[in-house]
C-alpha cells in the first residue's frame, strides 16, 4: 500500500466514523424517525450520495457501532485452542464478555450504552436490520461449524440456535440494567442464565459440536 492509498483509506475511515457518530448523536437527541439522512449528511457537510456510498441504509449508520462484532462467533470457533469443542469455546467467550461488561452482551450500564440499546431495541426498523446482521452471523458460523462435521444442514441449524441464544441473553441482560440494576449486580444472574442457555445447547447441539 502506497502512502497516498493509505492516506485515502484513513480519510474514508474518518468520514465513515464521523457520519456514524454524528447520526447516533442526532438520533439520540431527536429520535431515529425524526432525523433524516439529509440531516445527517448536512451535519457532516457531505452530500446524500456520498453518505450512501458509506452506508447503504439509514439503519446502518447506527449499527456501524457494533460492526466489529460481525462474525465474532465464527472467529471464536475458528481460533479456538486445539482440543476445545466449538460450543465450549463459545460458552467460555460469552462468559468472558459478560465479565468485561461488553455492551454486546447487554450487560453494560454506561448511560450512553443504555441510551443506544434503548434506541436500537425500541425502533422497529433497527430491530429488523439486526435480524439481517444475525443472518450473516449465522451464515459465517455455519460455514465454520460445517468444517467440524455434521453436514451443512446440521451446521446451519446449530448456528441459528447459537446466534439466537446469544441475542436473547443480551436482550434479557439489557432489560435488567435498563430496569435499574447495575451491571455488577446483574452479573451473577447473567452468568447463571448463560449456563442454563448453553446447557440446553449442549443437550442438542452438543451432540455434534460439544
Amino acid at each position: 500500500m502506497t502512502d497516498e492509498t493509505g492516506l485515502r483509506e484513513r480519510k474514508k475511515q474518518r468520514t465513515r466514523q464521523a457520519l456514524s457518530e454524528t447520526a447516533i448523536e442526532l438520533f439520540l437527541a431527536r429520535g431515529f424517525d425524526q432525523v433524516s439522512v439529509a440531516d445527517v449528511a448536512a451535519a457532516v457537510e457531505v452530500s446524500k450520495p456520498t453518505l450512501f456510498r458509506y452506508f447503504p441504509a439509514k439503519e446502518d449508520l447506527v449499527l456501524h457501532r457494533i460492526a466489529d462484532h460481525q462474525g465474532e462467533a465464527a472467529r471464536v470457533v475458528r481460533d479456538r485452542p486445539a482440543g476445545r469443542s466449538p460450543l465450549a469455546a463459545l460458552r467460555t467467550h460469552f462468559h468472558e464478555r459478560l465479565d468485561a461488561h461488553d455492551p454486546v452482551t447487554g450487560l453494560c450500564d454506561h448511560p450512553a450504552v443504555l441510551a443506544f440499546h434503548d434506541m436500537v431495541f425500541t425502533t422497529p426498523s433497527l430491530v429488523a436490520r439486526l435480524v439481517r446482521y444475525a443472518e450473516r452471523d449465522e451464515e459465517e458460523l455455519a460455514s465454520v461449524l460445517a468444517e467440524s462435521g455434521g453436514g451443512e444442514l446440521v451446521a446451519r441449524l446449530a448456528a441459528a440456535q447459537i446466534v439466537a441464544v446469544q441475542q436473547r441473553l443480551a436482550r434479557v441482560n439489557w432489560g435488567r440494567v435498563n430496569g435499574g440494576s447495575s451491571a455488577a449486580e446483574a452479573l451473577p444472574l447473567a452468568r447463571a442464565d448463560a449456563d442454563v442457555a448453553y446447557g440446553l445447547l449442549e443437550d442438542g447441539v452438543g451432540a455434534v459440536y460439544g
